[in-house]
Parts: structure tokens; C-alpha cells; sequence
């Protein structure tokens, strides 16, 4: 992975792609299994392309491997949208309270609300491809290692934050598949979780990669 921008492409260097993801995406509708499923899909695929071989993990069940990713970020999604739920759940009781009903769009604590979480998601986003390379270096346990994970992820905070973008556009291409009947959101998230592995793999390689040497 030479470049991020090869995040979105090496999917389709791979012969078996097509039915790779439609397998794949057939999987993620089934709730919570089909999510961790993919989950591991995703880590097998980072494997692959760290290791130099641009291909997407076979399709299939791979609870084991996506169990640890999965669980990180679902927690650490709930811990930063706290904030955000407190702030909305306040602003609606004072709506009701105030007799606001129908078209009311709400309060400014529902706003601020709103602006949390949106934050709070892509501040996620930016810590991603850090915990897709501890998580698959030290489990579990290693995406709960506050400080390694801020080490990695200010380490170099460029990279960290264009990565964090790729992420955040991935996330879109994922929510496209509701256009298609629905249905297909199934398929564009599993492609969005092969360019999150493309982009974890960059990351690694761009964190090992020696630093420039300062201009004379």
C-alpha cells in the first residue's frame, strides 16, 4: 500500500472481489454475527495487504479475529456518544416539559447534542486506523491501552488525520447501499471495511517508515 488513495482500488486488483464482497455482504445482514463476521473479514484483509498481497480475505464467518475490533469500537463509540445522548435526552424532556410538539426541531441542547456526536464520530474516525493495528498486534485488551493508543495515533498526527478522512468518506460509501432498496448498504459497508483495512495497512507502514531528516 504505497499510497492512502489505494485504499479505495486494491479491492478490485483481486480476481475474486465480486463475489468476495457479495458473500461477504450476505453475511452482514444477519445481526450481530454477520457484523462481528465482518468485522474479522476486515482484520484478515488488513493482514493480507500489510503483508504485500492486495487480496480480500475470503468470505465466511471469521468471529474469532473480529470479535476484539468489534467490540473495541463499539465500546469506545458508546463512551464518546454519552455526552452527546445526555445533551439530547435533556433537550427533549425540555420540549416536552415546554409543550413543544409536531414540527419542533428541538432545542439548542439537542443541537449541541447533535454536533457532539457527529464530532465524537469523527473523532472515532481518526483513532480507527490505530486501533486496527494494536488490536491486531495485541487483541483485545491491547484496544484499551489508553496511552498506546494516543502514542500512535498524535505520533504522527498527519497521517493519523488524512487516514481519519479516508475513513469518513468510507463511511459514506457505505451508507450508499440505501439507495439501492436498502439492501445494498449491506454490500457497500463490506467494501467500505476492505478500504478501512487498506488504509489501517498504510498507516502501519507509514508509522514505521523512517523520518525525513531536517533541512540544512
Amino acid at each position: 500500500m504505497n499510497s492512502v488513495g489505494e485504499a479505495f482500488t486494491y479491492p478490485f486488483r483481486d480476481p475474486g472481489w465480486v463475489g468476495k464482497i457479495a458473500v461477504q455482504g450476505l453475511i452482514t445482514i444477519i445481526p450481530i454475527v454477520g457484523w462481528i463476521a465482518t468485522a474479522g473479514w476486515l482484520m484478515i484483509t488488513f493482514d493480507n495487504v500489510r503483508s504485500g498481497r492486495q487480496e480480500l480475505a475470503p468470505a465466511g464467518f471469521h468471529l474469532e479475529r473480529g470479535i476484539g475490533i468489534f467490540g473495541v469500537t463499539v465500546l469506545y463509540s458508546v463512551v464518546l456518544n454519552i455526552p452527546g445522548w445526555i445533551l439530547d435526552g435533556i433537550g427533549n424532556a425540555s420540549n416536552h416539559a415546554n409543550g413543544y410538539t409536531g414540527y419542533y426541531t428541538g432545542s439548542p441542547l439537542n443541537s449541541l447534542g447533535s454536533l457532539w456526536s457527529f464530532l465524537a464520530g469523527l473523532f472515532l474516525d481518526f483513532l480507527i486506523p490505530s486501533l486496527i493495528v494494536i488490536v491486531a498486534r495485541n487483541g483485545f485488551s491491547g484496544g484499551f491501552d489508553l496511552g498506546r493508543v494516543w502514542a500512535m495515533a498524535t505520533g504522527n498526527m498527519s497521517n493519523s488525520v488524512i487516514g481519519g478522512l479516508v475513513i469518513f468518506v468510507a463511511g459514506i460509501i457505505g451508507a450508499l447501499g440505501l439507495v439501492a432498496c436498502c439492501i445494498g448498504v449491506f454490500f457497500t459497508i463490506v467494501y467500505s471495511a476492505a478500504i478501512n483495512a487498506g488504509v489501517a495497512a498504510w498507516f502501519e507502514r507509514m508509522q514505521a517508515a523512517p523520518l525525513a531528516p531536517p533541512a540544512a
